[in-house]
């Protein structure tokens, strides 16, 4: 056979093959429901970088938590009330040597809630805190109890949902719990970090198997090539 036929039909079996392997690579990732951690900016939301245990607010800032399921932060549903401080403090008198910092903490929708589960409806809390005080006192201070897991990620507010935490769900709508992912890609609202999750835990077994198997295919290849041109 020429050698250049013999190198096309290299070429055509190593595509099939990595066709074949890459059709069983997941076909989305994953999406997580948790708490997700906002700052109020004017009338608007921004995700918080900075974890509740390590941010502290403003005196006159607005706080957002919204429960709902989401990949990440650019996917993330944002607290479903403006920041408003002036309406959520105006009950509540400034102190001297204090800081006022209001709250908004949206349980989401039914489709976000666990199975079994029916999400408290939204409210804007005003917490008096201590100048230093962090996010993670504010919101044990005005919507206790508070359920964080070992790893510190917060779970529960006002104790909803009474289980899960950053659980795994199949589709976008919160109807499936399928697992719990690691500390490193679970819900943002860790005290220490506020690091969102991008995807589900992705399958070594499948990458790996991808691999292998273009290197296998690319490694017969060339010792065809090769083998011909010696016999030439």
């Amino acid at each position: 056979m020429h050698v250049r036929a013999v190198w096309r039909a290299a070429v055509v079996a190593v595509l099939a093959v990595a066709a074949g392997l890459m059709s069983l690579a997941p076909a989305s990732a994953s999406s997580y429901r948790y708490w997700s951690f906002w700052e109020g900016t004017g009338s608007g939301w921004t995700y918080q970088s900075a974890g509740p245990n390590t941010y502290r607010p403003a005196d006159g800032s607005v706080d957002g938590w919204r429960f709902g399921v989401s990949a990440d932060s650019a996917d993330g549903v944002k607290p479903g009330r403006v920041p408003d401080f002036a309406t959520a403090c105006a009950g509540t008198p400034a102190v001297s040597g204090r800081k006022r910092v209001a709250v908004v903490i949206d349980y989401g929708t039914p489709a976000d809630a666990p199975s079994g589960s029916t999400p408290p409806v939204l409210v804007t809390k005003c917490g008096v805190l201590a100048p230093d005080a962090t996010s993670a006192q504010l919101l044990a201070q005005v919507a206790p109890p508070l359920r964080y897991n070992s790893d510190g990620i917060l779970c529960a507010i006002s104790g909803y949902p009474s289980t899960g935490c950053g659980d795994v769900v199949s589709g976008t709508n919160g109807a499936t719990a399928t697992s719990t992912p690691a500390a490193s890609t679970a819900a943002p609202s860790t005290p220490a970090a506020s690091a969102a999750p991008t995807s589900g835990p992705a399958s070594p077994g499948r990458t790996v198997g991808w691999l292998v198997g273009v290197v296998l295919v690319l490694a017969l290849a060339g010792g065809a090539f090769w083998q011909t041109r010696r016999r030439r």
